[in-house]
């Protein structure tokens, strides 16, 4: 009797053809997995990702007098914007002075490191250098002109947005919403 099981009376060739088919349906089967983990994977990131920065596929109107952001699940408000043309992804900041570029972005985003300079963080003292913003973009709001510092210490891409830009806005928070203005002078 020759079946999947194969039998030892089988010609060696039959055998051959059994063991390459149970090492095809193995194969599929591992591959069968992979797509799935790839496609629970890609989901999941997804979720993460909307949770972790919800404003990023904000739409800005052209001549819009306010932009609303929602928080994220660390309690923060995170939003896409440019330096000099670049996207970045801010992390609004009112207890910076001034915006905070992590060092190892200065070249992409056209800055120079100026004279050095301590400040006070959240984690200590930290020597950075001072840099000049030519123009910053948030929403449909544009600053010229921006001071701002290059930090050494900051691993991540994600860039803080201080007073020196958030002292021309007007904000205000209900919930888990913040409403930016441009600032009546």
């Amino acid at each position: 009797m020759s079946g999947q099981e194969g039998d030892p009376h089988d010609p060696p060739a039959v055998r051959a053809a059994l063991n390459q088919q149970r090492r095809m349906g193995r194969f599929m089967m591992v591959l069968a997995w992979l797509a799935f983990l790839g496609v629970l994977w890609l989901v999941f990131e997804d979720v993460l990702d909307r949770q972790v920065h919800p404003n990023r596929n904000l739409r800005v109107e052209e001549g819009a007098g306010e932009w609303v952001l929602r928080r994220n699940r660390a309690g923060h408000y995170v939003a896409p914007g440019t330096i000099n043309g670049q996207p970045v992804v801010f992390l609004l900041d009112t207890g910076a002075t001034q915006v905070s570029v992590p060092a190892h972005l200065a070249g992409a985003l056209g800055l120079s490191a100026g004279a050095p300079m301590q400040v006070l963080t959240a984690n200590g003292s930290v020597t950075v250098r001072a840099t000049q913003i030519d123009e910053l973009g948030l929403g449909p709001f544009r600053v010229l002109n921006v001071r701002g510092h290059l930090n050494p210490g900051m691993r991540e891409d994600q860039i803080l947005l201080g007073m020196s830009v958030l002292k021309h806005l007007e904000f205000t928070q209900r919930g888990d919403t913040l409403t930016l203005r441009a600032a009546r002078h």
